[in-house]
């Protein structure tokens, strides 16, 4: 009998030793037991990202009643280095960064009083730098997953100024110019994925904030004496929110794996009951729709005309508070040697929102105004919008890629202004005449516009999987150049008249993150964000009346147009393989 037994276990080991060789043979992968992945090691990367930002005007003149705060959209490429530190599956690190940025924006400040002549701001950061503590917690296969914190300071540098708008005097007297370096904080969070033993991607959202220097206000023009308002102090302050893409390349770390591994492959157990979806190395399309609840604004700035430099302004128009919602469809195809496809399209609607219509140093009834300023409510709000790329995954596995692409934007949004409330000068009607008439001009359509874009974009894509039906993808886009057409049309006049708007050049920064699920191993959902801008360094008008063929007039001033469009959405699609 226990002879028999020898012989049973000897044969039962003799058939899992060939089961074993047999399947190596084949290629198929045997379960061992996998080293564990260390985050403990130096590293060096590089990053790309975009972002939103405002800097504050303090007024010095009282309660500000309109502006002070002017948004800086930015578009951020630069490097980091860094060394972690790993206990178990705690990861303990030190960080420094630095970005070169292109950022722009204005806006009116320094309006407490339709009594004043207020100012244009404007700011511009251009380089950013941080050193920041990271604490992070690593999860998913063999720990190539970090979710980090982290804290530190921050460094700017923000350049801009404060010109007097519509003045008779040379306006380069009438402006106060700074060029500031200012320490800050920031804080952020991350997920990085280990790709290979050397080889890790981020991606990261961080906020930074900075006080700022305390600035000579030029000397202003009081209405309708005239008096001149002396010079005084307004103080600076600023913040952004930042989203990166990183590569970074480790010294030390790793696990004793293979260059550009195959993360499905790796023999271990996945985190919960269930096989990992992969990323395909072969022809695929993933088709789907999203819903995107989104925030919209729109600037115009016409020049003061004899000096014709956009600091200086005789009137703007803000469309703000945008709030609409937008269905779209999107796909993208991929190839077996890494080329891709992408795009969208969508259209929305928007229902509310504001305009102001700012007007300096202007004749109301032969009474010279230093500013004047009404808010109409937006109705018949309505947006379209589509983006067509072509790219190239540079790194490719079956858990991650990333990758470099070129190709188009298309944004474009109308409204209709409807009544008229005066906010600077109460005693004053909106559009002339007696108060009666003003009082009904509540319910009528007093103006609309009609704003199209068109702009390149060239960007960076990335996506990998966590844990095992977590996909994770980021892209940021830079806009070099772009194009403007819109027709201003002002409809509550005595001639209703219009003006075709022309600009071009300027740039833009287009960033959106998802983080989808996939409920089978082709259905998935998600929720991302997304913000959009675009800007004009340079415009031109044709001015015409629509009553009486009185013809246009072309102005080559220097115009400026720049828009917006941020907010969340939810997200479904289908992948065929």
């Amino acid at each position: 009998m226990r002879l028999k037994r020898l012989c049973c276990v000897a044969g039962t080991a003799a058939l899992v030793t060939s089961a074993a060789t047999h399947s190596a043979d084949l290629g198929v992968p045997v379960k061992a037991q996998a080293a564990i992945w260390s985050w403990t090691g130096g590293y060096v990367g590089g990053h790309f990202g975009g972002g939103y930002g405002r800097t504050s005007f303090t007024d010095p003149y009282g309660p500000s009643i309109y502006g002070d705060v002017v948004d800086t959209p930015a578009l951020l490429s630069g490097g980091q280095i860094g060394y972690n530190w790993q206990r178990e599956r705690w990861v303990f690190g030190f960080e420094v960064d630095g970005s070169g940025a292109i950022s722009n924006g204005t806006n009116t400040c320094l309006a407490a009083s339709g009594m004043i002549v207020s100012a244009n701001c404007k700011a511009g950061p251009d380089v950013f730098a941080t050193g920041t503590g990271r604490l992070g917690y690593t999860f998913g296969l063999q720990g190539r997953t970090l979710a980090y914190f982290k804290l530190g300071v921050a460094w700017q540098h923000n350049r801009g100024d404060i010109v007097n708008n519509h003045e008779p005097e040379d306006v380069l007297k009438n402006a106060t110019r700074f060029d500031d370096s200012r320490l800050g904080g920031t804080i952020g969070v991350g997920i990085e994925q280990a790709l290979t033993s050397d080889w890790s991607l981020k991606f990261e959202y961080d906020y930074l904030r900075f006080g700022g220097p305390s600035l000579a206000t030029p000397p202003t023009t009081q209405h309708p004496l005239p008096s001149v308002v002396p010079a005084n102090v307004s103080t600076l302050s600023s913040s952004y929110h930042i989203g990166k893409i990183g590569l970074n390349y480790h010294f030390d770390a790793g696990g004793g794996t293979p260059e550009w591994s195959d993360l499905a492959l790796y023999p271990t157990k996945p985190s919960v009951n269930a096989r990992p979806i992969a990323l395909t190395q072969d022809w695929s399309v993933e088709s789907g729709t999203r819903v995107w609840l989104s925030r919209g604004r729109f600037q115009w700035d016409h020049p003061y005309e004899p000096y014709n430099d956009p600091s200086s302004l005789v009137s703007r128009l803000t469309y703000h508070k945008l709030d609409g919602i937008s269905g779209e469809l999107f796909e993208r195809i991929e190839s077996p040697w890494g080329i891709f496809l992408k795009g969208n399209i969508g259209f929305g609607r928007f229902g509310r929102g504001s305009m102001n219509d700012e007007d300096w140093a202007i004749d109301t009834d032969g009474v010279p105004t230093a500013y004047y300023l009404t808010e109409s409510r937006e109705a018949n709000g309505r947006f379209t919008y589509y983006t067509a790329d072509a790219g190239y995954d540079f790194l490719r596995g079956s858990t991650y890629k990333a990758g470099a692409f070129v190709g188009w934007t298309y944004y474009g949004q109308k409204s209709d202004s409807i009544g008229c409330i005066q906010l600077a000068l109460p005693y004053y009607p909106c559009f002339g005449g007696s108060e009666n008439d003003n009082r009904t001009v509540h319910k009528r359509t007093v103006g609309s516009e009609d704003a199209n874009w068109n702009a390149l974009r060239i960007g960076v894509t990335a996506e990998t999987v966590l844990l095992d039906r977590w996909r994770l993808s980021a892209e940021v886009a830079y806009l070099p150049w772009t194009d403007f057409q819109g027709r201003d049309n002002h409809l509550y006049r005595e001639k209703t008249t219009f003006l075709d708007q022309r600009g071009s050049d300027g740039g833009g920064v287009q960033l959106e993150g998802i983080l989808s699920y996939f409920v089978t191993d082709t259905f998935s959902v998600g929720v991302g964000a997304r913000y959009w801008a675009m800007w004009t360094s340079r415009g031109s008008e044709d001015f015409g009346s629509g009553r009486n063929g009185a013809g246009t007039l072309h102005s080559a001033n220097d115009a400026k147009y720049s828009v917006e469009r941020w907010g969340t959405f939810i997200q479904a699609s289908y992948k065929f393989d």
